[in-house]
């Protein structure tokens, strides 16, 4: 088999419902958003699955809601032992591409 990339998106990428199926679908991607909820002191989870367009245009939720639910989508994959030989990310997305190389936890 060829090796696997995984690219994250950056900043614009959002959209209202975003990370909900992966959240009702696998316990270790909820399992993200609820540390996300609690490290950041705000509900990121209903901004993400229940949040308006506008909501979600603003920069303080754009960023963190992007980066969880690049995170929620990682863990999903990872649980099914799928991981990437590389990783990149556009601007934001070079967070999560580091969440995936074990570089951030």
């Amino acid at each position: 088999m060829g090796k696997l990339a995984f690219l994250f998106p950056g900043q614009a990428s959002q959209y209202p419902g975003m990370g909900k199926d992966l959240a009702e679908k696998f316990g270790v991607s909820r399992a993200v958003f609820e540390e996300a909820d609690q490290a950041l002191g705000m509900a990121i989870s209903r901004i993400c699955f229940e949040g308006t367009e506008d909501e979600l245009k603003l920069t303080e939720n754009t960023q963190p809601a992007i980066l969880t639910v690049s995170v929620a989508a990682l863990r999903a994959l990872q649980e099914k032992g799928i991981s990437p030989d590389y990783v990149a990310g556009h601007s934001l997305g070079e967070y999560s591409a580091n969440v995936a190389a074990g570089a951030l936890e």
